[in-house]
């Protein structure tokens, strides 16, 4: 797996001894191959960023070198990095985002950068997350992810997971059960006026699941108003009922958690989800609290499908 010096996400995946170890699966990358040239040109030529001449002068290049005709046109100076991938996330039907678009905070790396060796950590999670659970035997569609404390990249790690899922196609929701340090309304910069909490409390409306563009498949549930008694309202059975309707209209539910120990809230949380995903962040998470949260988990019944190594 490539290191990096910030934000780095090594799956790890230690999973639980009931878990079946299963070798890594390679992602797919959208880049490889794919259609003819000319219809690459043509994408380029409808947004304005190559001219006739230009295509012409890509493809004479690349009789020459053999490189495909987006590396040519690069090569000329006819086009730039943010055009290529734009173009190629139009060619391949991959939404992205470009640098400077500030629909999406820049923490949302799958958003940006989708091509870049962090993007790929993700991919990779994903498949490993389908495996051992989405499309497990036993499996669901709900999935909690969790860690000891704060600032070991829980919410980090869950919307770059929702961004990879829906780049796939898949119809995926993020819920934000953070109802004491909520962040997701502030990766995708939404509104966080209606959220779960307005849901456990029935006063949910339309804007309680917003949808996420350019993202057609990515809908948020926002943590809403910060409640008094939020682990109180994730007891209530009107929470895991609404995981269980979620998980009729989506491929994936994805719940952000609070820190684990200290609070129970992760703990009912895991009894809706009955998966979780573990994110440790290296030299930083003490093992004597991982060990404990892993204890504090166990009357809960949750399967762990694996632990993530975050490094940043």
């Amino acid at each position: 797996m490539h290191r990096d010096n910030a934000n780095n996400v090594i799956p790890v995946f230690e999973p639980a001894a009931t878990i079946t170890r299963r070798g890594p699966l390679s992602a797919i990358e959208a880049v490889a191959g794919g259609p003819p040239a000319r219809l690459f040109g043509a994408i380029l030529l409808d947004n304005g960023k190559l001219t006739v001449d230009g295509i012409e002068r890509s493809l004479q290049l690349q009789r020459e070198d053999g490189s495909r005709f987006g590396e040519a046109a690069l090569k000329l100076g006819l086009i730039s990095e943010a055009d290529l991938h734009l173009a190629l996330a139009e060619q391949f039907d991959f939404p992205c985002l470009l640098p400077g678009d500030e629909r999406i905070a820049p923490a949302v790396i799958a958003a940006y950068q989708p091509f870049g060796p962090r993007a790929e950590a993700f991919r990779t999670l994903r498949a490993q997350v389908t495996l051992r659970w989405l499309d497990a035997e036993h499996g669901g569609r709900t999935l909690a992810i969790v860690s000891p404390e704060r600032g070991e990249g829980r919410s980090y790690l869950a919307a770059n997971l929702a961004v990879v899922f829906a780049q796939l196609g898949a119809r995926t929701v993020l819920i934000d059960a953070d109802m004491r340090n909520p962040r997701q309304h502030a990766l995708f910069k939404l509104s966080n006026r209606s959220g779960l909490s307005a849901i456990l409390t029935g006063r949910g409306d339309s804007g309680s699941i917003q949808r996420v563009e350019p993202f057609d498949t990515l809908s948020i549930i926002t943590a809403g108003a910060i409640p008094p008694n939020p682990q109180e309202l994730l007891a209530r059975p009107t929470f895991s009922q609404l995981l269980d309707e979620l998980a009729k209209e989506f491929y994936v539910v994805i719940v952000d958690t609070p820190a684990g120990v200290g609070v129970a809230d992760a703990q009912f949380i895991c009894r809706g989800t009955r998966a979780a995903l573990m994110v440790l962040r290296k030299n930083y998470t003490r093992a004597k609290a991982a060990n404990r949260f892993v204890d504090e988990l166990g009357p809960t019944k949750v399967t762990l499908i694996g632990t993530v190594l975050n490094e940043f």
